[in-house]
């Protein structure tokens, strides 16, 4: 289980994160809400070790990160798909997700079955360049790569962003088959409400760095939800 517990996140002067506490277990997805540049992003990259966190605490599986760095957390459990995919152009398809192999033992260094029945056009491409696929098709790609590492806590920032609606459904498939394996917690970051409605176990809105409202999808107010969404 993830815990952050009373976050807080500087850049320089800028207060991103004020006091955040959030929970992620497994079996279910947290959707993580709201307009652009209220901090979600910077909660997942906190959680993953891309920025040091200046108050409060990270802790995953009963023990705190500390200051441990990104490679650290990839070895505990952790894979992040981070906005803009960030997929290597020049690479192929299958070069792509054997990037997923770094860290790994050599017995788990296989891309395994569900990556492409899952995203059966991924199969099709191996040989293609990364850098050749469409945009649905790179993010699938780089939901592919990160479940290559075989992930306990799966962070996605944004997948549904500029995507074609049948990818997005392919998307949204993808992300209840890992929630009902049960072995996997899953911090989505969205601002399709519908797309996150739809999957989330548990939510949080965050609004200038603070979560302002959080419950379980029973506890949902659509409304107020969607104000603080709305530009």
């Amino acid at each position: 289980m993830l815990e952050v517990r009373n976050v807080d996140l500087h850049y320089g002067a800028a207060h991103a994160l004020r006091s955040v506490s959030l929970t992620c277990r497994p079996g279910e997805v947290t959707c993580l809400m709201g307009r652009n540049g209220v901090g979600k992003t910077s909660l997942l990259r906190a959680v993953m070790g891309q920025h040091p966190i200046s108050g409060g605490e990270i802790v995953w599986d009963g023990k705190a990160f500390g200051a441990s760095p990104p490679y650290e957390r990839a070895r505990r459990g952790l894979a992040m798909v981070p906005q803009g995919r960030e997929i290597f152009p020049l690479l192929t398809v299958g070069e792509n997700l054997q990037t997923g192999f770094a860290g790994l033992p050599p017995a788990q260094r296989r891309i395994p079955d569900d990556v492409f029945e899952l995203f059966p056009v991924l199969s099709s491409m191996m040989n293609r360049r990364g850098g050749d696929l469409s945009g649905g098709q790179q993010q699938q790609l780089a939901i592919g790569r990160a479940m290559v590492r075989r992930p306990k806590l799966l962070l996605l920032d944004e997948p549904t962003e500029g995507i074609q609606p049948s990818i997005i459904i392919q998307i949204g498939n993808a992300i209840d088959y890992l929630r009902q394996r049960g072995d996997m917690a899953i911090l989505l970051v969205e601002q399709y409400f519908e797309f996150a409605r739809d999957l989330a176990d548990t939510f949080a809105v965050m609004e200038r760095g603070e979560i302002v409202m959080s419950g379980t999808r029973a506890e949902m107010d659509e409304d107020k939800i969607r104000a603080n969404m709305t530009v």
